[in-house]
């Protein structure tokens, strides 16, 4: 095969409609990025997504060296083990939480009354100690 027969196989870069390449950095809005797509470091004035934090802290899980994604990235190794931190810390606190039970809403909402009532008690015996028509009735 020659040089013109790879260039109509494809087998050069490939060239999205407009005559653009395709960005390597995912901004987050689009699909999930292509599996192992490098990301690159941020062009000055770019900030880190909350999707790309997630695509790199997934990578670190599956187990790439984080000393590679540090050097790919243009980031500190130690600015990478606190965004993974940062992830398993949330993941545990979502797996602690529990479901809401019936149960659980319908006693706090019997305690709520109770409370109610107790208030009610209370103030209708301060009115019965008070003058009035309500006050207690001396007997003759």
């Amino acid at each position: 095969m020659d040089q013109d027969d790879r260039a109509e196989t494809g087998d050069g870069p490939v060239v999205s409609e407009g005559g653009r390449s395709p960005s390597a950095l995912s901004t987050g809005q689009g699909g999930p990025a292509r599996a192992g797509a490098a990301l690159g470091p941020l062009a000055p004035g770019q900030r880190w997504s909350a999707a790309r934090k997630r695509e790199v802290v997934l990578r670190l899980m599956r187990g790439e060296a984080v000393e590679l994604l540090s050097r790919e990235l243009g980031l500190p190794i130690v600015k990478l083990e606190q965004w993974r931190q940062k992830a398993e810390a949330a993941l545990e606190g979502a797996l602690k939480e529990r479901e809401a039970d019936q149960a659980d809403s319908q006693l706090a909402a019997a305690m709520q009354r109770i409370g109610e009532l107790t208030m009610e008690v209370e103030l209708l015996r301060a009115r019965m100690e008070r003058p009035g028509p309500l006050g207690r009735r001396r007997l003759r």
